[in-house]
C-alpha cells in the first residue's frame, strides 16, 4: 500500500481539479439557461419563433449538455467516455458556428439586431464571438495531451457562450453606448474566478488562462476596429439592405415605447 500512495495522489489531484472545474462549467450553464428563462418570463422571447431560431436553440443547448456531462467523466470517469466524446466537438462546433452565423443574420434582417447594440457591433463582435470559440476549443483539442492547458482552454472557449445569457441578465439598455463591451467584460469572471482557483490551489496561474482570455480579447478588439471601419459598416450594411433590419438606426438605440 505504501508504493501505491505517490502514484494514486496525482490522480486524487486530478480528479479534484477536475470536480472545480465542473463546478465552475455548471454555473456557467445555469448562467446561460437562467438569462434565456428570464427572457421567456419577461414575455420578451416567445416559443413562437422561426425554426431557424429553436434550430438553432437546442443546437447550443445541446453542446451544453455534451460539454458538462464530458467534463463529469474526466472528474469521476471513466475517462475513456471523456475522451469520445470530445471527439463529437470536431463536427458539432462547426455546425454551432454555422447556427450562430444564420441565426445573426435572421435577426439582423428581420428586427434589426437588439436595439441596445450597435448592428455593426453586434454583427462583428457576434461573429468573431463564434471564430473565438471555436478557435479556443480548437487550440484546446491540439493540446488534449496536456490534459492542464486542455481543460483551462475548453472553460475560456465556454465563456464566450455565456455573453448571450449574460446580456440577458444585465440591464443592457441602460448601459448604452457601452452594452457590447459590459458583455464582454462580463463573460471574463468566468476564466478569472478559474486564475482565482488555479492561485488558490497551486499558487500560481496556468498560463493556458492567459493565452486563452488574450486570443478572446484580441479577437474583440479586432472586431471592434473592424466594425467601426468603412468596411465594417458597409459590410453590415450589406447584409441588412432591402429588409426590416434596415429600418432601425445603426447605432444603439432607445425605442420610443421604452420603459412604457
Amino acid at each position: 500500500m505504501a508504493t501505491l500512495a505517490p502514484s494514486a495522489a496525482p490522480e486524487r489531484k486530478r480528479r479534484s481539479e477536475a470536480q472545480s472545474f465542473f463546478i465552475l462549467a455548471c454555473l456557467m450553464a445555469a448562467t446561460i439557461v437562467a438569462g434565456f428563462l428570464l427572457n421567456i418570463v419577461m414575455g420578451r422571447s416567445t416559443f413562437a419563433s422561426p425554426l431557424i431560431v429553436h434550430v438553432h436553440g437546442i443546437t447550443f443547448m445541446g453542446w451544453l449538455g455534451i460539454t458538462l456531462t464530458q467534463m463529469r467523466f474526466a472528474a469521476a470517469g471513466p475517462l475513456g467516455l471523456h475522451r469520445k466524446l470530445g471527439w463529437i466537438s470536431v463536427v458539432y462546433v462547426p455546425w454551432m458556428v454555422l447556427m450562430g452565423f444564420l441565426v445573426m443574420r435572421h435577426s439582423l434582417q428581420t428586427t434589426g439586431g437588439p436595439f441596445f447594440f450597435a448592428q455593426n457591433e453586434f454583427l462583428w463582435g457576434n461573429g468573431t464571438a463564434l471564430v473565438a470559440f471555436a478557435a479556443t476549443i480548437g487550440w484546446a483539442i491540439a493540446r488534449r495531451r496536456d490534459t492542464a492547458a486542455h481543460s483551462r482552454l475548453m472553460l475560456c472557449a465556454f465563456s464566450v457562450l455565456t455573453g448571450p445569457g449574460l446580456g440577458r441578465l444585465l440591464p443592457e439598455p441602460l448601459l448604452i453606448p457601452y452594452a457590447w463591451d459590459t458583455v464582454v467584460v462580463a463573460t471574463l469572471i468566468w476564466p478569472a474566478i478559474g486564475m482565482a482557483l488555479d492561485h488558490r490551489r497551486h499558487g500560481s496561474v496556468h498560463r493556458a488562462w492567459f493565452q486563452g482570455v488574450a486570443l478572446i480579447v484580441g479577437l474583440q478588439v479586432a472586431a471592434q476596429l473592424i466594425a467601426y471601419s468603412p468596411i465594417g459598416i458597409a459590410a453590415t450594411r450589406s447584409v441588412i439592405a432591402g429588409t426590416p433590419g434596415a429600418d432601425r438606426p445603426m447605432a444603439a438605440f432607445l425605442p420610443p415605447d421604452f420603459g412604457a
